[in-house]
């Protein structure tokens, strides 16, 4: 289940990042994510793993709680 994927849109928009931009952030921290896995994982089309979690939360200079605290619409 992806349930962290709209939150990593909203935040990496906030802060004014492209897709490029935060995958490459993920692959400097050990995860060899592309520009379109990203793009699948904002629209809940890719599941997230723990520690994949961890890290997209880490390239996004944020703790952990807000990937799962900006849920704006209920997960289906």
């Amino acid at each position: 289940m992806n349930i962290v994927g709209p939150a990593v849109k909203e935040i990496r928009e906030e802060k004014g990042l492209t897709q490029e931009v935060l995958a490459a952030r993920c692959n400097i921290l050990g995860w060899d994510i592309s520009r379109s896995t990203l793009a699948k994982i904002e629209v809940r089309l890719r599941r997230v793993k723990d520690t994949e979690a961890i890290i997209l939360a880490q390239a996004l200079n944020v703790n952990i709680s807000r990937l799962y605290l900006c849920i704006a619409e209920p997960v289906t």
